[in-house]
């Protein structure tokens, strides 16, 4: 399988990622997920694609990091994290964060902790294309 920290351009497929979850303890009794996902519209404007860019390196390794915290700091027995870095239309998938715990409280509370610092600490920019041309959109959480 895949490693549980990825930037790529491909797609990804959310129940393998949650199978992999799965596979690697049976004391997971709750895994909370979030998929981010392409808008068609933002701040007032109709958006028709989305780039992004990072940092590869710095990006990865924030990731690992990021992830490992998660799993101290709310006792999660595993983590995952997928962050696409291509141009994408609106539906399509972004960034993936999957948190597995043995209890629900633990994996919510570490899925959106991972979700909101990845947007804070994690070199990735996204650029908006729009009608009246492009934008490069300030982190917000």
């Amino acid at each position: 399988m895949n490693e549980p920290v990825r930037i790529q351009q491909e797609d990804f497929l959310q129940d393998a990622e949650i199978a992999a979850l799965k596979a690697s303890s049976q004391r997971i009794g709750g895994i909370a997920t979030f998929l981010g996902c392409a808008r068609d519209f933002s701040e007032g404007r109709e958006v028709s694609e989305i780039s992004f860019e990072a940092y590869g390196s710095m990006a990865l390794a924030e990731m690992n990091k990021l992830r490992d915290e998660a799993i101290s700091k709310f006792t999660l027995l595993d983590a995952r994290i997928v962050h696409r870095v291509t141009t994408v239309r609106a539906g399509d998938n972004i960034v993936f964060i999957a948190a597995a715990a043995e209890h629900r409280a633990a994996a919510f509370d570490g899925c959106r902790w991972m979700i909101d610092e990845l947007k804070q600490r994690v070199p990735i920019w996204k650029k908006e294309i729009t009608p009246q041309g492009e934008a490069w959109v300030t982190p917000h959480p």
